[in-house]
This record gives C-alpha cells, sequence and structure tokens, in this order.
C-alpha cells in the first residue's frame, strides 16, 4: 500500500476555487482503480494549507493515475492557485497500531 501526501499553499483569495475544484473531482478521484482512500486535510493555524491523503494499492496504481487524464485536468486547475511550490511524498506504514 502507497499512501500519498502532497502539501499545497494556496493564495489565500483562491481557496474557494481550490475548494470547489476537490469537491467536483473527490468522488472521481476516489472511484480511480487503486485508490483506496482519499482525504483532504486542512493545517489548524495556516488555513490556505492544505494536504491530500490517499491510499493505493501499489506504485503502479498511483502512477497511472498521475498518468491519466482526471489528473491532468485537476492539477491543471489547482496548480495556477499555489502560492508557493507544492511537496508530495510516497510513503509506506512501517508500524500502526489501533
Amino acid at each position: 500500500m502507497i499512501h500519498r501526501i502532497v502539501k499545497m499553499e494556496f493564495d489565500p483569495s483562491k481557496l474557494q476555487e481550490f475548494l470547489t475544484n476537490f469537491e467536483e473531482n473527490k468522488s472521481k478521484i476516489r472511484a480511480f482503480e487503486g485508490c483506496k482512500k482519499l482525504e483532504l486535510l486542512q493545517d489548524k493555524h495556516n488555513t490556505n494549507i492544505f494536504f491530500t491523503y490517499s491510499y493505493w494499492v501499489d506504485e503502479p496504481s498511483l502512477e497511472h493515475y498521475r498518468n491519466s487524464e482526471l489528473f491532468k485536468g485537476v492539477w491543471a486547475k489547482t496548480k495556477v492557485l499555489f502560492n508557493a511550490k507544492p511537496v508530495a511524498w510516497s510513503t509506506k506504514v512501517v508500524k500502526s497500531e489501533e
């Protein structure tokens, strides 16, 4: 399982535009083959910083999404709203306790 974390910092005046785009596409992303979970997180103190946290079956599934028309369309509308360069990590769980 791959956990993908993407940190995005937005121009404060563009937050609603980002949230609208995410709302319109979240179900499509979640339904994409290999995606097991999708979350949108917001920093508690810097409210223009968001993180997407997604779970993917494996690296090929994530790469298939990243090369898809869906991703290209969502990303084209998202990247013009940033006020800082996004940062992304692909991670795996080493230990987990619940």
